[in-house]
């Protein structure tokens, strides 16, 4: 008994031994390259922030000085982005070039004028006498290959309504579409 226990159990490990190296010699690998790849497209937004001026009043405080205000626009490029440009329509209430807000109640309405900032560069708050808006020209920005997609580069807009216009006490109101074009 002890004989067919030894036989058996050479046997067994015979199998094994036969099965692990059978397997081994049948195991083997293979390797692919996957291509990765993606496209940045130009892309730029825009975002218009509010032009309030508050209060006008053409009895005193602005029977000869304009109201004046600054307000932004506010672009994202993406990196390394050509010239842009960023243009002002006329506005709803228009005449003509002239951009005008309409009354609410008495249907007046208020001239006012959106000039450039001095240069096309972002931050800069100063005011030039260049309207911005038909029919003068865009303003034209050359983004700096420093721009980053997640930061925001702001363009002031300098608004002015002319002094002693004979309108109603009303609240009034206008849109402008500002556009961009990259």
């Amino acid at each position: 008994m002890q004989l067919n226990r030894v036989k058996f159990a050479t046997v067994v490990g015979a199998a094994a031994l036969a099965a692990g190296l059978s397997s081994a010699a049948w195991a083997g690998t293979a390797t692919s390259n996957v291509a990765v790849t993606a496209t940045v497209a130009q892309n730029c937004s825009i975002t218009a922030n509010p032009l309030a001026f508050g209060p006008y009043d053409p009895v005193t405080a602005n029977a000869a000085t304009a109201a004046t205000t600054t307000a932004t626009l506010d672009v994202n490029c993406t990196k390394g982005s050509t010239a842009i440009t960023v243009q002002l329509d006329v506005g709803q209430h228009a005449a003509g070039n002239q951009k005008q807000m309409l009354g609410a109640v008495n249907l007046d309405n208020l001239q006012y004028n959106i000039f450039q900032p001095t240069t096309g560069v972002s931050g800069n708050t100063s005011c030039s006498a260049t309207e911005w808006g038909p029919p003068s020209a865009a303003l034209t920005v050359t983004p700096a290959v420093a721009w980053s997609a997640t930061a925001v580069n702001s363009f002031t807009m300098c608004g002015s309504i002319p002094a002693a216009q004979n309108v109603s006490a009303d609240s009034y109101s206008d849109t402008v579409v500002a556009t961009i074009t990259f």
